[in-house]
């Protein structure tokens, strides 16, 4: 799910402490990849939630999402 807002991350492995933002994430992608992320997995982050740290790595980004009810079975579809 990461990878298309990722224009750096090319073959590379993104693992959950891959750096977001030297992958290339930057604002406008991490509006677009919050919609996606609420759209896949049905939650929708609060807006305390909505930080440069929760957007700082995936397992930042994880956490986040976790946190707002998501399983732990489904991190794999993040990276």
């Amino acid at each position: 799910m990461l990878r298309p807002f990722l224009k750096y991350a090319g073959a590379n492995e993104i693992t959950l402490d891959s750096s977001l933002r030297d992958l290339g994430l930057d604002s406008m992608q991490a509006v677009e990849l919050l919609f996606a992320i609420e759209d896949t997995y049905q939650v929708s982050l609060p807006d305390e939630l909505l930080t440069d740290t929760t957007f700082a790595t995936a397992g930042n980004l994880w956490a986040a999402i976790e946190s707002s009810g998501v399983g732990a079975e489904a991190g794999a579809k993040l990276c």
